[in-house]
């Protein structure tokens, strides 16, 4: 058993741009109790599938310029709030939290839903996650596309690869962008987190108060807050981190997709850069695939150019 906080409706009443339906299903992870996790269903419910993650410290709010586009194209769209994000149950406890238990509660809506046919568009940790599903349920996705997004491995070979390094050096050692170090630190030792802060500062274009206020409406409190700080815990710093392990696991899993893998990165985003052609060497479903860069556009996209990612994934999906 574990204390667990819901979200109060009103706080999501009125969000500019955000006049979805809320749809609930549970989802379980080993050594917890069932929880509820909220995801937007748009779209006809016949169509082809687009399952759109989300990262940190965002929530489905981050997808509302996608969402649209896509419903227009005849896709269902299906995006989730992470354990701990949006409208979803938020354990109080930070320790609830791990990469295998996010793996897991996403993996529970996928097969609760029965999704197929699915496109799996993942940015920020929504790679880590949604890529690690893809390869526990291989035969549930036809096409992936990348979009500012890593897995996390520490793997040596990425020595030299990444803008942002995070890589084990020799036998003992690590190699440790500062500034991603500096991020982490400061999510641990903040007396309070606002998501508005990191949002409004990884966007090209400056966001409206009452944008920025919506990436807030989670978060009324420090019990509601405990997902939000850990998923920043959870980086693998080291080769021996379990998150690292899962990270790695999937990469091998992944050099054995040869279904459509895009990878759609902005060009203002140095803590995912260098990882799209990583993909394209090693997975063989990336390989002779477009790269495509969104230009004028920082680490969240979607606020930057959502539209055309819209129009991205619509075009994969239309031709595969």
């Amino acid at each position: 058993m574990t204390d667990v906080v819901r979200t109060p409706d009103e706080r999501f009443a009125g969000l500019p741009g955000y006049a979805f339906a809320p749809h609930y299903v549970e989802v379980e992870a080993e050594g917890l109790d069932p929880l509820r996790m909220h995801h937007l269903d748009e779209g006809p419910a016949d169509g082809p599938v687009a399952l759109l993650l989300h990262g940190q410290p965002t929530w489905s709010y981050l997808y509302r310029k996608v969402v649209p586009v896509l419903v227009e194209a005849g896709v269902r769209v299906i995006a989730p709030d992470n354990i701990g994000f949006g409208r979803s149950d938020k354990p109080t406890r930070t320790t609830a939290y791990t990469l295998a238990r996010h793996v897991a509660w996403t993996r529970s809506l996928v097969t609760a839903l029965d999704l197929r046919d699915v496109t799996l568009v993942a940015q920020d940790w929504g790679g880590p996650i949604g890529l690690s599903v893809l390869a526990a349920e291989p035969d549930r996705f036809a096409r992936v596309v990348a979009a500012n997004t890593i897995l996390h491995t520490a793997d040596p070979a990425l020595a030299d690869r990444l803008t942002w390094a995070v890589h084990g050096a020799g036998e003992s050692r690590v190699v440790i962008e500062e500034a991603l170090l500096d991020y982490l630190l400061h999510t641990q030792r903040a007396p309070e987190l606002r998501a508005s802060d990191f949002v409004g500062a990884a966007t090209v274009h400056p966001l409206p108060p009452e944008v920025l206020a919506a990436y807030d409406a989670p978060f009324p409190d420090a019990r509601h807050t405990a997902g939000l700080r850990q998923m920043t815990a959870l980086l693998p710093l080291t080769r021996n981190d379990v998150g690292a392990r899962i990270g790695r696991r999937t990469m091998r899993a992944l050099e054995s997709f040869d279904r459509p893998f895009l990878t759609c990165y902005s060009d203002g985003d140095p803590a995912t850069r260098g990882w799209e052609t990583v993909f394209q060497e090693r997975v063989p479903g990336a390989r002779g695939q477009r790269h495509v860069v969104l230009p004028d556009a920082g680490h969240f996209l979607q606020e930057d150019a959502g539209e055309r990612l819209s129009r991205v994934v619509a075009d994969v999906i239309a031709a595969t």
